[in-house]
């Protein structure tokens, strides 16, 4: 279905056909019609389908549609605030979806979008909010600083969009979202797009949408046909560190996104792969927007091969020459191992994901196969196979899913959990995926080089991450300085 039969007013067709696209993917064709109806949507799509065109495009629709009605323009002079309010769970995917209301919304006269996200300087922010909006993307903790001290005003929106509702949710986010909807009219339009739809996601889907319609398109055991799985079984840390580096030198490695589990891993992998001469930086939440924004950049432009991030990145970066998502350490929970790995092979691009697994991941290796109900292929490299015999994957127990679960699986600080949506009883990071330690150190960065990192002191073999020197500020020669 061409994209000028879902009845889009003709300046958004053009736009998506400057963006390149002719025809409309599964979820963009049946959501868009029924979000033009006004009717609320419960969405599942699964990554790279398509899903931000399938409410932007409807909301751009909306924009439209108010300003060719000559009263709502002429009583729209005196209102402030956005028509139309997007929330999602980190400052990448804010980006993004900010990017793509650009892009579609390139012939709509006078757009004005806006992003409201942590880690950014208040004052622009609140210039932004006090004039006249047609979109807000936001985070939602950032968005509730605004509206405590009365900057922003959302009493005129008529949609609200969650975008990946499940992933703001397992971040603590609960109380902010059911704050700010409450400061939304109640004859809204509400929106949510998840990767299920299951347990606290959706209680708050009852509560939040009136009569919804639900669309599903996505499904956690698809075989990713363009992407090769691969799973090497390491016997140490040294062992699991060889792998890692004859991946990386690999002919067919173009560029590589390699997942950590916390902060302090992506900042002490990064320092090791720079000294050994990779061009690489590392991108988590616990840097300021200037420099997350940067290391982006310089993944996109090719200046980065490799980048080292924490889950964050995970449903934020749309990248099509990442040939290579490589988990050198495991996500917290099955699910984010599908949006792991659809990091590679977009664009209609092939891709490898190849996990790192050592014994002791070995209940998460087999909760990820029972969730995208497929085996990882075990693969070794010559030279380097397990002197270890290969585990046992002995079969899950029953209803051991994270679905059925929340909060369960993956919480391997062995945190306890505080109440019924099974939130973590310490107070997870905003605008960061997963429940990774805070960085609770200084970091000196290098003196030369484009990417602006000290070399790090090479931890003894067989050791964890090395602790740092408080931060020493240093002249900054420019690139990606911290």
């Amino acid at each position: 279905m061409t994209f000028a039969n879902l009845g889009l007013h003709e300046a958004l067709t053009k736009a998506v056909a400057d963006a390149g696209y002719s025809t409309a993917t599964e979820v963009q064709m049946k959501a868009i019609p029924v979000a033009l109806a006004g009717k609320d949507l419960m969405v599942s799509s699964s990554t790279g389908s398509g899903k931000t065109a399938s409410f932007i495009l409807p909301a751009l629709e909306r924009i439209l549609a108010a300003r060719a009605d000559t009263t709502q323009k002429r009583d729209r002079a005196t209102v402030y605030g956005p028509r139309i309010l997007v929330l999602t769970p980190t400052r990448e995917l804010a980006m993004q979806v900010a990017k793509a209301a650009t892009i579609y919304g390139r012939h709509v006269q006078g757009l004005r979008v806006a992003t409201v996200v942590g880690g950014v300087p208040y004052p622009a922010q609140i210039k932004a909010l006090r004039g006249q909006l047609d979109i807000l993307i936001s985070t939602p903790g950032r968005l509730l600083d605004h509206l405590q001290t009365g900057k922003a005003v959302l009493d005129h929106v008529e949609m609200l969009v969650l975008d990946e509702a499940d992933r703001m949710l397992d971040m603590g986010f609960i109380d902010d979202i059911n704050t700010i909807a409450d400061h939304v009219p109640a004859a809204r339009q509400t929106v949510m797009f998840s990767a299920t739809f299951a347990g606290h996601v959706g209680r708050l889907a009852q509560n939040l949408l009136r009569d919804p319609q639900r669309i599903d398109v996505s499904s956690h055991t698809d075989t990713h046909e363009n992407i090769e799985q691969r799973l090497h079984w390491a016997d140490n840390h040294n062992h699991k560190n060889a792998l890692l580096d004859h991946i990386l030198t690999e002919r067919e490695m173009e560029q590589a996104l390699v997942f950590t589990s916390t902060q302090r891993d992506a900042d002490w992998l990064a320092d090791r792969l720079a000294e050994m001469g990779h061009a690489v930086a590392s991108l988590h939440g616990g840097m300021p927007q200037g420099r997350r924004n940067r290391v982006l950049q310089g993944l996109r432009t090719r200046q980065l091969k490799v980048l080292v991030a924490t889950d964050v990145a995970a449903r934020g970066i749309d990248v099509p020459s990442i040939s290579h998502v490589i988990n050198y350490g495991l996500p917290m929970k099955a699910e984010d191992y599908v949006h792991r790995i659809g990091r590679t092979g977009r664009a209609g691009k092939n891709g490898l994901a190849i996990t790192l697994g050592e014994r002791m991941d070995t209940g998460m290796i087999r909760r990820i196969q029972q969730f995208t109900t497929q085996n990882i292929p075990v693969s070794t490299i010559a030279g380097l196979e397990p002197k270890s015999p290969e585990p046992r994957m002995y079969a899950p127990r029953p209803g051991a899913d994270s679905e059925r679960r929340p909060g369960g699986f993956g919480n391997r600080s062995g945190a306890p959990s505080n109440s019924r949506f099974g939130k973590p009883s310490f107070a997870p990071r905003r605008d960061e995926g997963g429940f990774a330690p805070r960085r609770d150190d200084g970091f000196a960065p290098r003196s030369a080089g484009p990417f602006d990192r000290a070399p790090a002191r090479r931890a003894p073999e067989g050791a964890a991450a090395p602790s740092r020197a408080p931060f020493k500020a240093r002249p900054r020669t420019g690139g990606f300085t911290r």
